[in-house]
């Protein structure tokens, strides 16, 4: 994770897909999908499957790139699951990248929205997401105090994380008088752009997974949503995710309250709220209180970011579900060293491209 890689966008990528194939004892995967939003806007590079595979010597295989605005890395993951359970792949190679700072991704990162309604009315994420959290502080009488432990968890859980962009703690004092980015959203409600990569390999091989210290994807779920956030019945329920969350909880075969901690999609402390709310670990209305109570930290009862979360850790689109899944790994297997959760053993990712627009839910468990 670095604000501004030295590496070019290919050897970005091969270099973290080489080290995970290494890593799961594999030398060729029957298949790689590179996840990617922003290359052909800013690096001016379409095609990076072929491009990637190449790079890390790995020509003759299916290779092909997937996106889906910021839930781009935990939709590759969703391909993936379906790729393997078609039973036409034994191992899927995943590879998520982007660098963001080859020029301005702001106006891209925009194009997620609505380009009739909301483009045009000059909308931008960060605007988007303000109007969202200004509503929502009306409409159920919070403040804005209350959600200040959102970006305290993430920046304390960073500082451990070697892996992660910002290692600098912050309390409610320093998150109060933060510069205003767009009324009620301050710095550091928002998760900081920069370039990152990040590579796993899944199998449906239950042998190989056991001999290398796998664990289990339980369930990988999608729903969508208007892109217009005005156009929904309820603007303040983030539907797309309770659906997909309910969806994957079905698959898997478990309640909310089996989730031992959530890696969710905390672009703003809003979402974060939100999403809290939307998969049943708090009612409409009060996902705030699981902050300001501090349930949210790595011993309460529903830890988020356990690592710095989009918010501390960074958030290179491309790369950052696949950097959710590698810290739920870490988690899991036990390896997250000072972040690490008593008896981990279910996890949930959440990925949200646009605001609140393709949601992709992932369950994971130990084997």
């Amino acid at each position: 994770m670095r604000k501004q890689h030295t590496e070019s966008l290919r050897r970005m990528g091969a270099q973290s897909l080489l080290a995970a194939l290494a890593d799961a004892a594999i030398e060729i995967p029957d298949m790689l999908i590179v996840a990617n939003m922003l290359a052909d806007e800013l690096d001016g590079q379409k095609h990076l499957g072929p491009l990637i595979a190449t790079e890390a010597g790995l020509p003759g295989i299916e290779a092909l790139q997937v996106r889906a605005a910021m839930a781009t890395g935990a939709a590759a993951i969703r391909m993936a699951y379906l790729a393997l359970k078609s039973g036409e792949v034994r191992t899927v190679a995943i590879a998520g990248l982007e660098r963001m700072s080859s020029g301005d991704p702001t106006p891209i990162m925009a194009r997620a929205l609505d380009a009739e309604t909301e483009i045009p009315a000059g909308q931008t994420m960060v605007s988007i997401n303000a109007h969202i959290m200004e509503k929502y502080l009306m409409t159920y009488n919070a403040e804005y105090e209350q959600f200040a432990n959102f970006a305290v968890n993430a920046h304390r859980n960073a500082l451990s994380n070697p892996d992660a962009l910002l290692h600098k703690q912050v309390n409610v004092a320093d998150v109060l008088k933060a510069r205003e980015i767009v009324t009620p959203i301050r710095l550091y409600d928002c998760a900081p752009i920069c370039d990152g990569s990040a590579s796993i390999v899944l199998t449906n091989d239950a042998t190989l997974a056991r001999k290398q210290n796998g664990i289990q994807l339980l369930a990988s779920e999608t729903v969508c949503d208007s892109l217009a956030v005005a156009a929904r019945a309820q603007p303040l329920e983030l539907n797309a995710a309770r659906q997909s969350a309910q969806k994957a909880y079905r698959r898997a075969g478990i309640e909310p309250t089996d989730v031992d901690f959530f890696e969710l999609h905390d672009a703003f402390s809003i979402m974060a709220c939100l999403a809290l709310e939307a998969c049943g670990f708090a009612e409409p209305g009060a996902g705030w209180k699981l902050a300001a109570e501090g349930d949210i930290f790595l011993e309460g009862k529903i830890p988020i970011a356990t690592f710095g979360g989009l918010k501390a850790r960074g958030h290179p689109i491309g790369a950052t579900g696949i950097y959710q899944a590698i810290e739920i790994y870490r988690q899991l297997r036990g390896q997250a060293g000072m972040n690490q959760i008593s008896n981990a053993r279910c996890a949930m990712m959440q990925s949200i491209g646009g605001a609140g627009t393709t949601l992709i839910t992932n369950i994971f468990h130990t084997l």
